[in-house]
């Protein structure tokens, strides 16, 4: 939360709610790497205090866009867009990282994309 008020004292204490998303968003993902990296490193330690910052942060967060519901929403684009080609990849992506702003992970959508765009 100390990264909310650095934010905030950057933009002269007028801190919108998109603001504030992207700032917890980034700790969130900033956690979620740091879990990855500890496991490999086999400190458990680390990873147990990086998950329990996590469910702090997430609690601040909407509710997170499950696999299917993401899914969902790539082939609505896919469709709408008119495109079955890998090389139009960027303009999918663009158009569905509006849609699931602050409620998906762009690392899941982007495998998600690929996936349904090469089958």
């Amino acid at each position: 939360l100390s990264k909310l008020k650095d934010k905030s004292i950057e933009t002269g204490g007028k801190l919108t709610e998109s603001d504030s998303l992207k700032v917890l968003q980034t700790a969130a993902k900033q956690r979620r790497e740091a879990i990855e990296l500890y496991l490999k490193g086999d400190r458990d330690d680390l990873v147990n205090q990086e998950k329990a910052e996590l469910r702090i942060i997430e609690e601040y967060l909407p509710s997170q866009l499950n696999e299917d519901e993401m899914r969902k929403i790539i082939a609505a684009v896919i469709e709408e867009i008119g495109t079955a080609s890998i090389a139009e990849m960027g303009k999918v992506m663009g158009q569905v990282m509006k849609q699931i702003a602050g409620r998906g992970d762009g690392k899941i959508a982007q495998q998600l994309v690929r996936e349904l765009l090469s089958s």
